[in-house]
């Protein structure tokens, strides 16, 4: 008998999860609040700038639609302004990646999987869900997974105090969709700013419903001099105060930005959230169990750009497990251990992230610092946003921080 397999949500997790179990032979119904043309005609939902290895999960399935449309990104740059002196930096660097990175705009990949989902043969549900339709779900399949990383369904899970090393927003978040941006040379990558005591600003290219494009994201202290969304009425002043913001703390980024325009008035969104962990299984009233995937259970902030790779790279996981699961249920034992095969990659990820909205270690300065001196060593950071896991323990151990900068200096000298 085929197994049947509910999904709350249709974002990167719930629709490549859901189209990879079609595949596999499992009959599936995705349930999402909003319609393929909503999502079209909606707000920007994230920046989702995707590396190799999860890009190479979509590969796999036969959903890399964008392949050859969408513009590379093909390496990792950063800076650290220099506050004495506007226009140098303190620090300044630039690698390649390995492979490229891709961003598409989930307004307009979504809607094209949520097709490809139905024409695969999967059951698309348009309608709110609550613990009512929780329970009608609970009841007539073999397992749900909640996809859905917002709303009071989330609250269902409950916060793992152990993991979540904050309990509060870390950064004040706003993204900006824009054309004619200058673009790098000589190649096109994510450009990070990192400032000291304000925040955080990157832009990177990018494929919208308009065409290639670039997004511009600003992190902000909280509290700090780049928390300024708060006044901001209409999509033209979110611009020009993502300008303000460029020109006060990212000076040497200004010249590129001359003459940029947005992409269309939903290419802006602000906001924050609590980085957080929650733990994967929740009990309904009816004590029937639903399972979380990706974002419901591991927020990340945006700073390292890792949420649509863990959304992918969970989705694996996931999709390995439950074929691998055969015709046994899956009961809480089996949900808790396939979470926790998730987190053995997650756990470095969110290490790493958290790492970067605290003030910077020594170690972590000299560790970019030295990055200007050693090429090898800057194309170790660069690469290591495909797979974080690879900066531990070395990131956050000053000792072999200390003997990774020695090792690519020396081979370099």
């Amino acid at each position: 008998m085929t197994r049947k397999i509910a999904i709350v949500g249709a974002g990167q997790s719930g629709l490549q999860t859901g189209i990879g179990l079609l595949k596999a032979g499992y009959e599936v119904s995705i349930l999402s609040n909003r319609t393929g043309e909503q999502i079209k005609a909606g707000k920007v939902m994230s920046s989702q700038c995707m590396f190799d290895m999860a890009l190479q999960n979509e590969r796999d399935l036969g959903i890399n639609f964008w392949e050859n449309d969408c513009p590379p990104v093909e390496g990792i740059g950063l800076r650290v302004p220099d506050p004495a002196n506007a226009g140098s930096n303190l620090i300044e660097w630039a690698a390649r990646l390995d492979k490229p990175a891709q961003s598409v705009d989930q307004r307009v990949k979504m809607p094209v999987w949520m097709d490809e989902f139905v024409r695969l043969g999967g059951d698309l549900q348009i309608r709110d869900v609550d613990v009512d339709v929780l329970e009608e779900l609970a009841k007539a399949y073999d397992l749900v997974l909640l996809a859905a990383g917002k709303g009071d369904i989330v609250g269902l899970f409950e916060r793992d105090a152990e993991r979540s090393t904050f309990d509060k927003p870390q950064r004040a978040l706003a993204l900006t969709y824009v054309h004619g941006m200058k673009p790098m040379e000589p190649f096109s990558r994510v450009a990070f700013n990192l400032i000291p005591g304000v925040g955080e600003y990157f832009c990177f290219p990018a494929l919208t419903s308009s065409g290639p494009c670039e997004i511009m994201v600003f992190e902000g202290i909280p509290g700090g001099p780049m928390d300024c969304w708060q006044d901001v009425k209409t999509p033209q002043e979110h611009l020009s105060r993502s300008l303000e913001i460029v020109k006060n703390f990212a000076p040497a980024e200004v010249e590129r930005c001359q003459g940029i325009e947005l992409t269309d008035d939903n290419g802006i969104i602000a906001g924050r959230f609590p980085p957080t962990v929650r733990k994967p299984v929740a009990t309904l009233p009816s004590g029937r169990k639903i399972m979380g995937i990706a974002d419901a259970l591991v927020v990340n902030d945006p700073i390292t750009g890792q949420g649509s790779n863990n959304a992918s790279k969970c989705s694996r996981i996931y999709l390995d497990a439950i074929q691998a699961r055969g015709d046994q249920p899956f009961d809480d034992e089996w949900m808790n251990a396939t979470f926790e095969a998730y987190w053995a990659y997650a756990n470095g990820v969110v290490d790493w992230t958290n790492s970067l909205l605290v003030p910077p270690q020594p170690h972590t300065l000299e560790l970019l610092g030295a990055a200007q001196q050693s090429p090898s060593l800057a194309a170790r950071i660069a690469n290591g946003f495909n797979d974080p896991t690879r900066f531990m323990p070395w990131w956050t151990d000053a000792a072999a921080t200390q003997d990774v900068v020695q090792t690519h200096i020396a081979s370099g000298a």
